[in-house]
């Protein structure tokens, strides 16, 4: 029997790897063996995705191949993790670094965010993921 501290810690490692992967340049199959199949993002409106989106996997996948041509990097710093039930929240402190200009924003300079995320797991995957982005001023 796997205790609720275990199933916790399993959660939270899986959400921290997700991270990680991302930050490695995660795409294709590596990328979606975070997620369950039927998946559901929401990023709601911020700086960048002015009216927000919804995607699936597909278009998770996608966007990932994408942010290969506006970033030559990023890195993750988690600042906080709550885990209950099947839900992981992470409050994260971001960096990208551009490979591209962006507004006044040379390529080569850094655009940092900070925001929240909402994982909700099923069957040890991402079932579904809210994104609360909040952009440093550029």
């Amino acid at each position: 029997m796997t205790s609720d501290s275990e199933v916790a810690e399993a959660l939270l490692a899986h959400a921290r790897g997700y991270l990680r992967a991302i930050e490695d340049g995660a795409t294709g199959d590596r990328l979606a063996a975070f997620f369950t199949a039927d998946v559901v993002q929401e990023e709601f409106p911020n700086r960048l995705v002015a009216a927000g989106a919804r995607r699936d996997l597909a278009a998770l996948l996608q966007g990932a191949e994408r942010g290969h041509a506006v970033l030559r990097g990023q890195t993750y710093e988690i600042v906080n993790e709550v885990q209950s039930g099947s839900t992981v929240v992470l409050e994260v402190n971001w960096t990208g670094t551009l490979a591209i200009p962006i507004g006044a924003l040379p390529a080569g300079g850094q655009m940092k965010a900070r925001f929240a995320v909402f994982l909700e797991y099923r069957d040890g995957r991402i079932a579904r993921q809210r994104n609360y982005d909040c952009f440093d001023p550029w």
